[in-house]
């Protein structure tokens, strides 16, 4: 048996027997999902019930370096726990591989995730009287926007935008490139800036080629965007240990709570495939961009 059939069982198990509600029975559902995408991607076995421990921590891994916070991951577990015990209750698998996982197990702890609502009053904070305000505003819609890491917002260059078509070229680690879609609250802050801040910015010779500028004409530097972030919260009161990269951890937190697919996730934050037998092909730049326009919040307004 495979994947949706065990789902669908599962569904029908969650409304007939345990009388949660929708919304409920929905969020239960987007768990399993990701454990299925993980298990494609990964090239496990089809049938889920032939999954083992080990092959649950490394979802849980897996999702921990997509960014996903303590609270998400164990969350997640959650609902991954409820389906082995259904597929226990119905005599499908004999022994339940996620009895023994006790929560997420990090290698690190993950900065604080901001919330749709911070990101919100973080953005709104911004003074767009100013040149720098608008700026950063259309850096930081940048950041939240694509997932970007801060040295690839630093090191942005025009080469790379394709503002009409609504993607970035990103260029990433180990000089990888890939194509990131890029949401409409960010094209519309950036072409703000393009029009009317960057013309007039005194560019330095050998600076030209940079989307983002600092005041004498430069390209900005990782420490000046996590002082202009630090300053923000202090500005919009959120209280908690925010750098540029939470901002990374957001996008992908976001994305992944709404239900979007982790293999575009994965593609659109530059990670390597976790397949060591097979390089997965590329996901279509089309569907990635759908992928932001249905599950981004801040294409979704």
């Amino acid at each position: 048996m495979n994947w949706d059939i065990y789902i669908r069982q599962f569904k029908h198990y969650l409304k007939l027997e345990r009388s949660l509600s929708d919304n409920s029975v929905e969020a239960y559902l987007r768990d399993v999902v990701k454990l299925k995408q993980f298990s494609e991607i990964s090239n496990l076995d089809p049938n889920p019930a032939q999954l083992q421990s080990n092959n649950l921590e490394d979802f849980l891994k897996f999702i921990s370096d997509l960014g996903l916070s303590e609270y998400s991951q164990a969350r997640i577990l959650s609902g991954i726990k409820a389906f082995f015990r259904f597929l226990l209750l119905e005599d499908i698998i004999k022994h339940d591989p996620s009895d023994i996982i006790g929560g997420p197990k990090l290698g690190r702890k993950l900065p604080d995730t901001l919330s749709v609502l911070e990101i919100d009053q973080l953005l709104e904070s911004i003074d767009h009287s100013t040149p720098e305000g608008t700026r950063n505003r259309a850096m930081l819609e940048t950041l939240y926007s694509s997932g970007l890491r801060v040295s690839e917002l630093v090191e942005l260059k025009f080469s790379q935008i394709f503002l009409e078509q609504g993607f970035l070229k990103i260029l990433g680690k180990g000089n990888k490139e890939r194509f990131v879609p890029i949401g409409k609250s960010a094209i519309h802050y950036i072409n703000i800036y393009l029009d009317e801040i960057r013309p007039d910015v005194p560019v330095k010779p050998g600076y030209e080629a940079y989307v983002f500028l600092n005041r004498r004409g430069k390209n900005l530097t990782r420490v000046m965007i996590f002082t202009i972030i630090k300053d923000l919260c202090q500005k919009a009161g959120i209280n908690k240990t925010i750098s540029p990269h939470t901002f990374r951890h957001s996008f992908a937190t976001h994305l992944i709570e709404g239900g979007a697919d982790l293999r575009a996730i994965q593609e659109m934050l530059g990670h390597e495939s976790i397949t060591t037998t097979e390089i997965y092909t590329h996901l279509d730049r089309e569907y990635l961009s759908q992928v932001i326009t249905e599950f981004h919040p801040r294409s979704r307004k």
